[in-house]
């Protein structure tokens, strides 16, 4: 157990991948030492301490470095429950310390040239670099101390190849890149709907399904191997839907992406039309099939991948500082969690999302409007609703064992009252029937949030596709141009 981190557990540091000199590996030592027993050091090379509230974001099973993923609780992380959720940790002290906006900086990925060796060089070459007796005179003034420390720490945690800051950015384009972006900043209260990839190389339902939906939505969002279960790809389907004639939404899991496959399939998108992408890390390789993939660390996380994107899109250059001649262009988005932690501390996540370069958001499951006004109120009180569209998660339920399963499902809240309902449904015999009730009024009650920064629906059918149409007729979200479905396409 170490001192100032919680929930500890032993794990070993990280070797570097290459031999160092002799003061070097001394100098890592002394520090993985002193630093072990005080914060569970692993000797990730890239120290972030002084921005999370001296725990280290490294005891995270994902290794995310920029907060918390959508299945955070304050019980323990659904990653491994014999863990708390470092992140839940971090924000409650980092609000108790008064320290909460230091959160707010996009902070880099692993340099994995600097895994496994020390950071206290890099810290005393700033201070060398700075002037030793300076900053030695500037740190004993309460006046400039804060400063001085932070000047000592940036160069250290934000290299010039990342230069991660707490800003907004808005996007360099002032035009809609797709249908979707254009919808919503002409004001219209959007659907968008999920369509699962298939298992197969048959693309036969999958073509049958986009053509039933189309008409009735602006987008369709096709996931990307949703519970770390391999499915067709999202850019492969996102194509199929444009032969369609239907506008995709791509998703792109940071769990299966190095920085790399990153920009590279980035521009592939790109090349073939798509010009919607939602980023979201993804859900563990604990919840897939066995054998299971690495489980103990992200290469990036969704913050990351939309800090890039955006960069390479509005700066037009990669990663590494390569210049791109012909930049992607695409409305960037990401997923938002009303339920998976307390509001305030979801609140400064989805804050820091839009400042990475979230143009939309796409939420987790809605079962609760209550519970959503309340996080949508701590967004309100952070002043950044003006700067992002939100579009409500909800799903039909078929049954009531799919209302308890859905209770399991990390980030989702179903109310009692709903619970109780589908349950006596179920006895009754009309369970369905009772789920598309419940879906058609909470589709109604979330278009009643429409100017309150509310600015769309997204259906997530889980294989259900075929309601759809009727969510959107009775609900009264028919687009203003509307073209019945030709049935003899279905």
């Amino acid at each position: 157990m170490s001192i100032f981190t919680p929930g500890r557990r032993w794990q070993p540091a990280y070797s570097p991948f290459k031999k160092e000199t002799f003061g070097r590996k001394l100098l890592a030592d002394t520090e993985y030492v002193i630093k072990s027993p005080l914060f569970g050091c692993r000797m990730c090379g890239n120290c972030l301490l002084q921005e999370t509230a001296f725990i280290c974001p490294m005891e995270c099973p994902k290794g995310l470095r920029n907060g918390p993923c959508g299945g955070s609780t304050p019980e323990s992380c659904y990653v491994d429950k014999t863990r708390p959720c470092i992140w839940y940790h971090i924000f409650e002290r980092s609000y108790k310390m008064g320290r909460q906006e230091k959160l707010m900086e996009v902070l880099p990925p692993l340099d994995w040239e600097k895994v496994g060796t020390e950071t206290w060089g890099d810290v005393a070459g700033q201070v060398k670099k700075m002037g030793a007796g300076n900053v030695v005179k500037r740190l004993v003034s309460p006046k400039h101390r804060g400063q001085t420390w932070e000047e000592i720490f940036r160069s250290v945690r934000q290299p010039d190849w990342w230069q991660g800051d707490d800003e907004y950015h808005a996007p360099k384009s002032s035009e809609p890149v797709s249908e979707l972006e254009r919808r919503l900043r002409a004001g219209e209260f959007v659907v968008a709907c999920e369509i699962a990839p298939p298992l197969s190389v048959s693309t036969n339902k999958l073509g049958n399904n986009i053509d039933l939906v189309k008409s009735y939505v602006t987008a369709i969002n096709f996931t990307d191997n949703a519970s770390a279960t391999p499915r067709m790809t999202s850019w492969a389907c996102s194509k199929i839907a444009i032969e369609h004639g239907a506008e995709p939404v791509m998703q792109i899991a940071a769990r299966d992406r190095t920085r790399a496959g990153l920009q590279g399939e980035i521009l592939g998108a790109g090349a073939l039309g798509v010009r919607n992408i939602l980023c979201v890390t993804g859900d563990s390789a604990v919840l897939a099939p066995r054998p299971r993939g690495r489980m103990d660390i992200n290469d990036l996380d969704s913050i990351q991948m939309l800090w890039i994107l955006r960069r390479m899109r509005d700066e037009g250059h990669y990663l590494d500082g390569r210049e791109i001649k012909f930049p992607p262009k695409f409305f960037l988005g990401a997923a938002a969690s009303p339920f998976a932690a307390n509001p305030k501390f979801q609140a400064l996540r989805e804050h820091k999302k839009i400042n990475a370069g979230a143009q939309f958001f796409q939420t987790n499951l809605v079962y609760d409007i209550e519970r959503m006004e309340v996080w949508l109120n701590e967004l309100a009180k952070r002043n950044f609703l003006d700067k992002v569209y939100i579009l409500v998660g909800i799903t039909p339920l078929k049954s009531f064992k799919m209302a308890r399963y859905m209770t399991e499902v990390p980030g989702v809240w179903v109310p009692e009252p709903i619970l109780k309902r589908m349950e006596s449904a179920e006895s009754a015999g009309n369970a369905q029937e009772e789920g598309v009730q419940i879906a058609l009024e909470l589709a109604r009650k979330i278009k009643g949030y429409e100017k309150q920064g509310i600015h769309g629906l997204h259906i997530m059918p889980v294989g259900w596709e075929d309601i759809v149409p009727r969510i959107v007729t009775e609900v009264g979200l028919l687009p203003k141009v509307f073209n019945l479905p030709n049935p003899e396409k279905k």
